[in-house]
């Protein structure tokens, strides 16, 4: 994102997001050019009160760049003094807590709303609406669409992430409300409306197995190489014509990318290549493939 223009340039925003969806949205919010302040509970010996410092310190470290950040105990009146010091400058707050505590730190709608009326906030919950009381995690939300296959872990925390960037767009919409209203806006954003998003191509079919992009159509799949693996996304029909000439088979129409007979030659072929061959292919004949280990 270095190359972004500071499209939020004076735009003042406060987390108290902890883990990884509020700070990821706060960091893309600061490289959009955002005044960002974050404020955390008092951790051990006064140090980071956030559990991904503790977690993945690298991550905590990437996701605070350029953050200011600040520590209090919300629940004493120091630490309400401090937090009502730093709303009374701030355009757009964050927050990750259930709904049920908001009220309990005087961070409710209604009373922000009185108190700040340009204030706006972007409140990050695991579920939408009677939901959002109950527990969970980015492995449930994930489940909960469908997107856990098998018994192992997703390769990233994608439900987090994806929560991460509707943040950033709540953050957005708030501003563009601000500007045209003169009037804050509360905003919900839920981890699992983020996980069904990103499962939306799973949903309507189109990754399931069978699908043409489910591993029907021979140049959309990941086969073995005879050093690694090969990611083939030979999909359109130029690109699978060039497959299929750089491999010697033959292709009377697009509907033999669909039969088992195409698979079984694709790998035949890519079974006996190199990755550096096949990565060199690629350049030399134009078409998307990335090998891996």
């Amino acid at each position: 994102m270095t190359s972004t223009p500071p499209i939020l340039h004076g735009v003042h925003i406060l987390s108290l997001a902890l883990n990884l969806p509020g700070p990821a949205a706060l960091m893309r919010c600061q490289q959009m050019g955002a005044a960002c302040t974050k404020l955390e509970p008092l951790g051990a010996a006064g140090g980071p009160g956030d559990p991904m410092a503790t977690y993945c310190p690298d991550a905590y470290t990437a996701m605070h760049a350029g953050v200011t950040q600040a520590r209090a105990n919300l629940k004493t009146a120091e630490g309400q003094t401090t937090l009502h010091t730093l709303l009374a400058a701030t355009d757009v707050l964050i927050t990750s807590f259930r709904p049920s505590a908001l009220p309990k730190l005087g961070l409710d709608w209604p009373t922000l709303q009185q108190r700040y009326p340009t204030l706006s906030l972007v409140q990050i919950v695991g579920a939408p609406g009677a939901r959002a009381e109950e527990p969970g995690h980015d492995l449930t939300y994930m489940a909960e669409s469908d997107l856990v296959t098998g018994l192992d872990l997703p390769p990233t925390l994608y439900a987090d992430m994806g929560g991460s960037l509707m943040a950033t767009e709540a953050v957005l919409q708030a501003v563009l409300h601000q500007r045209a209203q003169g009037t804050g806006l509360r905003l919900e954003v839920a981890l699992s409306e983020a996980a069904a998003y990103l499962g939306l191509p799973r949903h309507w079919g189109l990754t399931r197995p069978g699908a043409t992009i489910g591993g029907r159509h021979a140049g959309y799949r990941v086969y073995p190489c005879q050093d690694g693996r090969v990611a083939l996304a030979a999909l359109e029909p130029h690109f699978a014509q060039r497959l299929c000439e750089a491999a010697g088979i033959p292709l009377s129409s697009l509907d033999d990318m669909l039969q088992p007979g195409t698979h079984e030659a694709v790998a035949a072929f890519l079974r006996t290549r190199t990755r550096a061959t096949l990565d060199a292919l690629a350049h030399e004949k134009d078409i998307p493939l990335h090998t891996l280990d």
